[in-house]
């Protein structure tokens, strides 16, 4: 079969191409193939589509095009619940069906585990689970972040856009809402938007970036500004937030650094409590605005669920947690076992560990500062999980991993492609061998995936 007679293969025109599209990637994507074979990229379809599309890109391997008709709609496209969807960048796969949604994210964790852990495809196949479905497909997130933009005098607050610039670097649009935030606290980007604006405008001042954190649980709100160290309008802006909403906490977040490699260098509590706190499984969990928290809490819990049954663990066990954070799979882990050493790099997440620790009444447990190579617990662990970056595992730690006594791990990932990386070096070394991956749609309307990966004993 030529490659013109391939399903899928395109029929070009000068920039323009006819594509079928045949599936989504693992990014904003969806992918087809040109008449010579080579892969494309195409912005704004979704898999089972027929569009035309305009290249934008015609590199000597594969081409980027942007979908300018869709000719013959996919059986799995559907309207978006947002306005702002193909507008706003936050929500590429909202026009694809949620049933089409979970099979492309457990399809794209299979395809990592092939092209990158070089695993057989009949093994990838039975290691990765059905994606779960944890949650509301809109409404679920605790926290979105709103970008800031300056253009002379014009501030703009909202939402990175879906389309960059010449530079590669999106724009920023206002938005009224936003749906995948709780729905008690969906409106408040237009006011916090609003409220700011004014004051930063006024005042000549920049922002980073400001967070919004809602729970529907604990009924917190906290607005966390994040700027660089300086003048500040404090007394003003906690006016106008607490004019503009009813925030439990109102935090300035200062940091320098360059771009990519920011560093916090602290809090400033303009009004309020300045702590945010989220109720997750039998635990309400305190967290200041510079720690990482799931912002999915529903997907959160599952992955607690998911953790606590690859491990098994019991009250004689001791356990260990790596990358701990400010103790999602800790507290719980401390309930179950004799000891926890729970190793976490982050300062503000180390502090937040050990007052909920406190606050839980938890002696049993180590809280230990620093990397988790470097501080590498001196114990012999029974039970593991780990839960690091979406850079995965360095190959030390899987090394030191591989030399515990434990009968299980449980590895939670955020990337599929660090994940099967790691997983491939586990298998080599030949101590504990993948027996289960679940994919958790922590991230609905996005092509973000958690997963769930147990390892036992080889």
């Amino acid at each position: 079969m030529s490659s013109a007679e391939r399903p899928g293969a395109a029929q070009a025109d000068g920039n323009t191409m006819r594509l079928q599209i045949e599936r989504m990637t693992y990014g904003s994507d969806a992918i087809a193939h040109a008449e010579d074979g080579r892969a494309v990229f195409v912005t704004g379809a979704v898999a089972g589509d027929v569009v035309e599309a305009h290249v934008t890109q015609d590199g000597e391997r594969f081409l980027r095009a942007q979908a300018t008709t869709i000719l013959e709609p996919s059986p799995d496209r559907v309207t978006p619940s947002c306005p702002y969807a193909g507008l706003c960048g936050g929500c590429s796969w909202a026009p694809l069906s949620r049933a089409a949604q979970l099979a492309a994210k457990r399809a794209n964790v299979v395809d990592s585990l092939v092209r990158i852990g070089h695993f057989d495809a009949q093994e990838a196949e039975r290691l990765v689970s059905p994606c779960e479905d944890p949650g509301k497909p809109w409404g679920y997130r605790n926290k979105v972040e709103l970008a800031f933009q300056r253009d002379g005098k014009r501030v703009t607050l909202g939402m990175h856009t879906a389309q960059t610039d010449t530079s590669g670097a999106p724009g920023v649009m206002k938005v009224d809402t936003c749906p995948l935030l709780d729905a008690r606290a969906k409106k408040l980007v237009k006011s916090v938007s609003g409220a700011l604006g004014y004051v930063v405008g006024s005042r000549g001042i920049d922002l980073e970036r400001v967070g919004i954190r809602s729970s529907s649980r604990t009924r917190d709100l906290e607005v966390a500004l994040w700027t660089s160290p300086g003048e500040f309008p404090r007394a003003q802006a906690a006016k106008v937030l607490a004019d503009a909403c009813k925030a439990t906490s109102v935090v300035r977040v200062l940091s320098k650094g360059p771009l990519k490699a920011r560093k916090v260098t602290g809090v400033e509590v303009l009004a309020g409590r300045g702590h945010w706190r989220e109720r997750v499984g039998d635990h309400t969990m305190m967290l200041s605005a510079p720690s990482f928290f799931q912002v999915n809490t529903k997907g959160a819990e599952r992955l607690v669920e998911l953790v606590l049954e690859a491990l098994a663990p019991t009250d004689n066990d001791e356990a260990m947690d790596l990358y701990c954070g400010a103790g999602t799979f800790t507290l719980p882990l401390a309930e179950r076992t004799a000891w926890v050493s729970a190793v976490e790099s982050y300062g503000p997440a180390v502090r937040d560990l050990r007052r909920n620790l406190e606050v839980a009444q938890l002696g049993n447990v180590e809280p230990i500062g620093g990397d988790a190579g470097r501080e590498f617990p001196d114990s012999e662990a029974d039970v593991i999980v780990v839960d690091p970056p979406r850079a995965g595992l360095a190959p030390d730690v899987v090394d030191k991993l591989c030399a515990q006594p434990a009968r299980a791990i449980a590895y939670v990932s955020c990337d599929p492609a660090t994940l099967a990386r790691d997983l491939a070096r586990f298998t080599a070394n030949g101590t504990f061998s993948p027996t289960r991956i679940t994919p958790v749609d922590l991230f609905p309307q996005t092509y973000h995936v958690e997963c769930v990966c147990q390892l036992t004993r080889a």
